[in-house]
């Protein structure tokens, strides 16, 4: 006897499995043409219909979801596209504690990967946390979002980013107008992340209070950086003394993120990297963490992450 080809799965809550389906049903249609099963979701349930195959991937997808939206996270069309993609990778990030809340008002800020997840949950436990690898990895936005939202919620008196001032081979001394102008276009990874997470009016305010600072690297020497949440962005930029410099920095109550890709520094020829220095002298420290991330956490456009690997592969051969 063939066995039944529909299976019924049953939720709780009515109101997450319409948020489930997203609008007009659009997640649903992404999951039946990813998996060629037929979806309906009458109230509470969700029915896949198709073979057995099919509906246990679906019903992992949907399950996942449910999970997800139950615990705050968002369910858009492109995040089901990215869950599709990695259950085809085996590779699925389940749903977690590990997400960033910044502020009552918005909705949390989750990884999109594992090691996002990860980083989220080092920055959480440990006073210095390094998030390294290809760019598109989220590691500048995680961190930013992270150290705003524990701004917003009191338990910093201060968030500063800073950035060496080298950028394939400009400097700033050459760009138009006060020292906030020139430093902008560099920062505007930290603006968009500050401004998602606590909205422009308040960045405004905050930096105007001086709760938020953003400036380049060189303008923390002879500061102690207390009751802050430092990002240290593009730290492969940094020399040596100048991570040296910046790590000495800490002070009471303060926390760091220091994010970068070892493999794109822009210093001359024969410099060596403050970040690869700092990431070979400070394993096994107490309270140092470092994430590693690779092509797999790309989450931009799906290109990028094959792009990264070709450039992995060509550097390896030559």
């Amino acid at each position: 006897m063939a066995k039944p080809k529909t299976e019924i799965l049953e939720f709780e809550d009515a109101d997450l499995v319409k948020d489930l389906c997203g609008p007009g049903h659009a997640n649903l249609a992404l999951i039946e043409q990813a998996f060629d099963v037929y979806l309906e979701a009458p109230g509470q349930s969700v029915v896949i219909n198709g073979d057995a195959s099919a509906r246990a991937r679906a019903s992992e997808i949907l399950k996942e979801l449910y999970t997800r939206l139950s615990r705050g996270w968002p369910c858009t069309p492109s995040d089901v596209k990215d869950i599709i993609r990695r259950v085809g990778d085996g590779k699925i990030a389940r749903a977690s504690a590990d997400v960033i809340i910044p502020f009552p008002r918005r909705k949390p800020i989750v990884p999109k990967t594992p090691r996002q997840e990860q980083f989220i949950k080092s920055m959480r436990d440990n006073t210095i946390s390094f998030g390294v690898g290809p760019a598109g990895t989220g590691k500048t936005f995680l961190a930013t979002a992270y150290g705003a939202s524990l701004l917003a919620r009191g338990e910093v008196g201060r968030f500063v980013a800073c950035r060496p001032a080298v950028e394939a081979g400009e400097k700033l001394g050459f760009l138009p107008g006060d020292l906030k102008e020139k430093v902008d276009p560099y920062m505007q990874p930290i603006w968009d992340a500050l401004n998602m997470v606590l909205g422009h009016a308040d960045v405004e305010r905050r930096m105007e209070s001086g709760e938020i600072e953003v400036a380049p690297l060189a303008f923390m020497r002879g500061r102690t950086l207390s009751d802050a949440f430092v990002v240290i962005d593009e730290a492969q930029n940094a020399t040596v003394p100048q991570m040296r410099m910046a790590l000495t920095r800490l002070g009471e109550r303060a926390k760091y993120a220091v994010t970068g890709d070892p493999t794109q520094s822009d210093l001359p020829h024969g410099t060596p990297s403050g970040l690869a220095h700092a990431l070979s002298i400070l394993q096994g420290i107490d309270n140092i963490d470092a994430i590693t991330f690779e092509a797999s956490d790309v989450v931009r456009h799906p290109l990028v992450g094959k792009i990264v690997l070709a450039y992995e592969k060509d550097a390896k051969r030559t």
